[in-house]
């Protein structure tokens, strides 16, 4: 049955929210005037700290900061691990109304230089362990670095203060202007797999919205297990929503399969976390144990909904939501709880308006592959551009859209299907290949843990599929076996000319393929070659008579 209009979450008002229930800084002084002794933080060290407890180091952090010279609308950039440095550097930043700006703690090279550099920074917070990274970089906006633990090899380019630095006191904390909805909050970079990492300027309402369509069903006081990295949108969403809601939140450095449950045990009665990725797909294939259903999450929200993840809730016990988001957005898709529709994002969004069209931004026919388009009623609940970039900015924006660059259909009851990135299309001898439908077929055969399809250069001048695959434990995978299985079940044209059996699949820290790895490498020595061995294949001759 299709749905007329929006999609509104029963626990989502797209309305303008108060400052008290949006700008962080009015939302821990709120919630620690109201609930002084309520936990509000959890860390994997066993840490634990009221709203009151924590409003007070927070604002002595700010103190210490702006002793350092940082002022309301300076960006301070964070290079940290998930844990209570990273979220007291984060905090103290937009308590003093100073955008916070986390980095990759993956990151090195003239990557790491290019992000520092874009966000024209003064001062960075770092783990001791990745100082020495910054060692012959030019690094010109630079000017202090403040480190927390031990530094290897600090490079004598900066002057390095140790993390004691910011203990500040906290009446000597000037106040400074007061922060509203719109103003920029975080400037987040998205991977950079089409080209230099682009900086997501993103206000207070954007991350709001975002974590409120997400994790809104939070009822009051309830904590979240934070299992994502903060300096993505998929960390610090569940984090806000906890906040907004006046709970708690437990927060570990990164997901991990065999600890996961005891986790959400220890935070003390966590009822919700987020699954992104393959990491709902890989509590799926843990073991079953008879305390599966005894643990406290009482709803999740999980991106993407699978034949894999939907089995999860009723084997667990909790209700489920997806959707689809990015660095840029704020949820525009969400689903009803427990979506039984395998491969759907769900629909838009109330305040939120979708269209799917070709290049030209013209909306296709229902069915028809095209681009997300989006656009919402509330000014400020999406990106406010790319940090110095206009022209990026301008390409995104244009006709008065955002272009998510992703390719989505959409079924006769009005459900959403993320069908591919645009730069993971491939395109084979005239056709439009998925290849997240290639990896779909692959993922069903008996063998298979994992796989990437990517586009490679063939000898036409488009491409041909490769695909690289992990097999499963006590398994083997032979490549002319798995071809066959394939062809009855792709169209000809998608059928991998080549295969790659590889250790495992690079991720990223939300878990999610690192796709490009493989499509840069190309065709590798230890790729099996289907038509070297043989095997071609081509379209079905039919007659036109029947």
């Amino acid at each position: 049955m299709s749905r007329n209009g929006p999609f509104r979450p029963s626990w989502f008002d797209p309305a303008l929210p108060s400052r008290e229930d949006c700008v962080l800084k009015a939302m821990l002084d709120s919630r620690a005037a109201n609930y002084p002794d309520r936990r509000l933080a959890m860390f994997a060290d066993g840490s634990e700290w009221s709203y009151a407890q924590y409003r007070s180091r927070i604002r002595k952090t700010a103190a210490a900061l702006q002793r350092l010279g940082v002022k309301p609308g300076d960006r301070v950039l964070a290079w940290l691990p998930n844990g209570e440095a990273m979220v007291r550097a984060w905090f103290a930043t937009n308590y003093l109304g100073a955008i916070f700006v986390p980095l990759n703690t993956a990151y090195r090279g003239q990557v790491l230089a290019h992000t520092v550099n874009s966000s024209r920074a003064e001062i960075l917070l770092a783990h001791g362990d990745l100082v020495a990274r910054l060692a012959g970089l030019q690094l010109p906006a630079l000017r202090r670095i403040v480190a927390f633990g031990s530094c290897a090899l600090p490079p004598a380019t900066w002057p390095i203060d140790t993390a004691g630095v910011l203990d500040g006191e906290e009446s000597a904390l000037e106040e400074g202007t007061t922060t509203q909805p719109w103003n920029i909050q975080t400037i987040i970079f998205t991977s950079g797999t089409t080209g230099p990492s682009k900086g997501v300027l993103s206000p207070y309402l954007q991350l709001y919205t975002t974590a409120v369509v997400n994790y809104g069903y939070l009822n009051e006081g309830e904590a979240v297990l934070v299992n994502l990295p903060l300096f993505h949108i998929g960390g610090t969403s569940p984090l806000y929503a906890a906040l907004v809601r006046s709970g708690s939140f437990y927060v570990v450095d990164g997901f991990d399969t065999v600890r996961f449950w005891d986790q959400v045990r220890q935070a003390g009665a966590a009822t919700t976390s987020g699954l992104v990725g393959v990491m709902g797909a890989f509590l799926a294939k843990a073991a079953p144990r008879a305390d599966d259903r005894d643990n406290p999450l009482r709803c999740m929200t999980m991106i993407p909904l699978n034949e894999q993840t939907i089995p999860l809730g009723k084997r667990f016990g909790f209700d489920h939501v997806t959707g689809f988001n990015m660095t840029e957005v704020s949820t525009p898709l969400i689903s009803d709880l427990n979506a039984t529709v395998a491969g759907a994002c769900g629909m838009p969004r109330s305040g939120s308006t979708c269209r799917i069209v070709d290049a030209h931004d013209i909306e296709v026919p229902r069915g028809t592959p095209g681009e997300l388009i989006v656009r919402t009623d509330l000014p400020w609940t999406m990106n406010a551009g790319y940090d110095g970039m206009p022209e990026a900015t301008a390409q995104a924006w244009r006709n008065g859209w955002f272009h998510t660059g992703d390719v989505f259909r959409q079924d006769d009851d009005g459900n959403y299907f993320f069908v591919d990135r645009l730069k993971d299309t491939i395109r084979r001898r005239g056709e439009n290949i998925s290849s997240m439908e290639v990896e779909a077929a692959v993922r069903g055969h008996p063998a298979i843990e994992e796989v990437v399809a990517v586009g490679v250069p063939g000898e036409s001048g488009e491409e041909e599929v490769l695909i690289a695959v992990v097999a499963r434990a006590g398994h083997s995978v032979d490549p002319a076996g798995l071809t066959e299985y394939l062809v009855p079940r792709l169209a000809y044209f998608m059928v991998p000319r080549y295969i790659r059996v590889v250790a495992g699949i690079p991720k990223t820290d939300t878990n999610k393929q690192r796709k490009v790895v493989f499509r840069d490498e190309g065709i590798t020595a230890d790729a099996w070659d289907r038509e070297a061995a043989g095997v071609r294949l081509r379209r079905e001759r039919l007659n036109p008579n029947g």
